[in-house]
């Protein structure tokens, strides 16, 4: 449930620590070497994504920053959009994350181990688990729900935030206000307060359903994360509005997907159908929403649809392309110094296989999930 507002003096202190420690050195910009070159060895399938109760369509991804509970430090978890319906499942439905070792090790039978199975009712409408998908140090799980009754975006809901905690059991729910249609996520942390900052993409596109709306908004949402307890809001606030998005019979929605906060204080954003990665200064601190779905650092040439989104270790932005299976590393100066091949044949030219993305700083592998093999594939150094 929402707790207390933060006070304007503390968000701005708060936000100013944010920032300070964004531009420690430790996370600054290490070289300007391309992390994608030369190209790392590929492994697909590194594990299947696909759980005992068949739910397929993996979006999410994200790499376990410490060990608690039946969290294992440098494991991954992945959320699954689609249930076990055939033709790939109803998309909006999946109820489930796994977890699996950077090793690719599965469980019983070869199917993904269960790290939360998330019962349907737990929010009005549903839940189908979407790309939004953020870990804790301190062992909370925060996971996007944007659920249909069918699988069609005429049955979207607008969901909400769920919270696990470290052993896979929903704790909270955050719904309403400006969370609507939550579709991909990151997060920063500073001792219990946790900032989330959360792409929404059902703002008037079901009402305007086929057509394009300017609407999708960029949340930055921040709570209080003790252990023990059930985290509460202390403040949430639009920071970035008019990212174009729309309903799509294939993909379900399309809209304002991954995000990375850079050490310059910078959110990006994978702007899909400007086709563009987009930023937004000051995100930690600012009070007022960027208009026009914020600066525009880097668009067209190698991008094709970006999808999700994380920082390489040299601080570069790596973006999983919708179009053509390719994930692109671009330079926080807008440069893409490089492009390789993620998965180009388990469907025409790769189109519409790839989604979240991950680097991890235990095993310096970039690691993505693989929608048309139900797979988790690595690019290992």
């Amino acid at each position: 449930m929402p707790g207390p507002k933060l006070g304007p003096a503390l968000k701005v202190a708060l936000g100013a620590l944010l920032a300070v420690l964004l531009l420690s050195p430790a996370l600054a910009r290490a070289d300007s070497t391309p992390f994608l070159n030369p190209v790392p060895k590929a492994v697909l399938p590194l594990a299947t994504t696909v759980p005992a109760n068949g739910d397929q369509n993996p979006y999410g991804i994200v790499t376990v920053p410490s060990s608690i509970g039946s969290l294992h430090r440098g494991d991954l978890l992945v959320s699954n959009f689609n249930n076990n319906q055939p033709n790939g499942g109803q998309q909006g439905t999946g109820t489930t994350i796994v977890q699996i070792p950077p090793g690719g090790s599965t469980g019983a039978a070869g199917t993904a181990s269960v790290f939360a199975k998330i019962n349907p009712n737990v929010l009005p409408g549903g839940v189908g688990l979407t790309t939004a998908l953020a870990v804790t140090p301190n062992g909370f799980v925060f996971v996007g729900d944007l659920p249909t009754s069918d699988g069609t975006s005429a049955t979207a809901k607008a969901g909400g935030i769920l919270v696990l905690n470290s052993h896979g059991q929903v704790i909270e729910t955050i719904s309403g206000g400006p969370i609507d249609g939550p579709w991909d996520m990151t997060a920063a942390e500073h001792g219990d307060i946790t900032t989330l900052y959360i792409t929404n993409v059902l703002n008037g596109t079901v009402a305007n359903s086929p057509n394009v709306v300017h609407d999708g908004t960029v949340v930055r949402l921040s709570l209080l994360t003790i252990p023990g307890t059930r985290p509460s809001v202390l403040d949430e606030d639009v920071i970035a509005k008019g990212f174009p998005e729309r309903t799509d019979p294939t993909a379900l929605v399309i809209g304002p997907t991954g995000v990375a906060l850079g050490s310059n204080g910078s959110l990006y954003v994978a702007d899909t159908l400007d086709n563009r990665i987009a930023a937004i200064p000051d995100a930690a601190t600012r009070e007022q929403p960027i208009s026009n779905g914020g600066l525009t650092v880097s668009s067209g040439g190698a991008l094709s649809g970006p999808l999700g989104m994380t920082l390489a270790p040299n601080g570069d932005i790596l973006t999983a392309n919708g179009g053509n299976g390719n994930i692109v590393e671009t330079s926080p100066s807008g440069h893409q110094v490089a492009t390789v091949s993620a998965d180009n044949a388990s469907a025409p030219g790769g189109a519409g296989v790839l989604f979240g993305l991950t680097a991890s700083p235990f095993t310096n592998s970039l690691y993505f999930v693989d929608d048309g093999l139900n797979a988790v594939g690595e690019f290992a150094r």
